[in-house]
């Protein structure tokens, strides 16, 4: 007897606008992901935040993340990386593709054709885009019609195509390192800070993958003095084939204090925070009694 959808035991076909989200998770269960995570004092950016929009300029949260990352990865190109699969055969030396560049697969909920779906819109030359030129290219993304960028036919192709065919062409592309940064980026961003996140983990498929959870008030301790300061947790996954555990922890150590410093030269941060050690800036006192 045939069931029909919605009751028990009835299966229905994945639908064709996830099937390069499928292809791609069966792809990941070949990384090896290791998860990091710090805790991101957002001081500076919100008030260089504050003080661009006072110019009539809008910078989205994630922006600063990507200009910072750009920067940090082009000095740590050992995880600018991504390990290729070993195809044909398992008896292939492993490869490891390192890039000049810096292009982020910076992962977008938005509804298509009147369906929600996650597309991957791709950001390269961040290693010296200003934060004006991330925003703009956040911009298109944001604003434009998803269903007339080039960047997606791929995504569209693969739902249209039958799956065995899909699942060919997904790993062709995944085995051609020049197209990999112009497909799949060579680092991967996603954030649910819009939503009441404080953190999670995701694999991106490259080496490196950074996750921005919410920015809260927390309490923190500045020169001895508990404040109260906004916070974001900044999660790292890396894949142990291409990096290991130190290498991840000295970029995110420096993503946390390029952060916490952030100056992109522009000088609108406000002088009385330029420069400052991170230690010594303004923040709220607690309230009494609280520790």
């Amino acid at each position: 007897m045939t069931k029909t959808p919605g009751q028990t035991g009835a299966t229905v076909l994945v639908e064709r606008r996830r099937r390069h989200t499928l292809y791609f998770l069966e792809y990941a269960e070949a990384l090896r992901p290791v998860h990091l995570d710090t805790e991101i004092d957002m001081t500076r950016v919100l008030a260089h935040r504050t003080a661009a929009r006072e110019r009539g300029v809008r910078y989205s949260v994630v922006s600063y993340l990507l200009h910072s990352a750009g920067r940090a990865l082009a000095r740590h190109p050992e995880a600018n990386a991504v390990t290729l699969p070993s195809w044909p055969s398992r008896w292939r030396a492993p490869r490891t593709a390192r890039f000049d560049g810096v292009t982020a697969k910076l992962a977008l909920d938005r509804t298509v054709d009147g369906e929600r779906t996650v597309l991957s819109a791709l950001l390269p030359g961040l290693q010296d885009a200003a934060m004006a030129d991330i925003q703009r290219q956040i911009d298109r993304y944001r604003d434009g019609d998803l269903s007339d960028l080039p960047e997606f036919r791929g995504p569209r192709l693969l739902g249209r195509l039958p799956v065995p065919l899909g699942r060919l062409l997904f790993g062709a592309v995944l085995r051609s390192p020049a197209r990999r940064p112009g497909i799949f980026g060579t680092v991967s961003v996603s954030s649910l800070g819009h939503r009441p996140v404080d953190g999670f983990y995701s694999t991106g498929g490259t080496a490196v993958t950074l996750c921005l959870g919410r920015i809260t008030d927390r309490p923190v301790v500045r020169d001895g003095v508990v404040v109260v300061a906004p916070v974001m947790r900044l999660s790292l996954t890396f894949d142990h084939r291409v990096i290991d555990g130190g290498a991840a922890a000295d970029l995110l150590g420096e993503l946390k204090v390029t952060l916490e410093g952030f100056d992109d030269g522009e000088g609108s941060a406000g002088s009385d925070l330029r420069g400052a050690d991170q230690d010594l800036r303004a923040g709220r006192p607690m309230a009494a009694g609280t520790r």
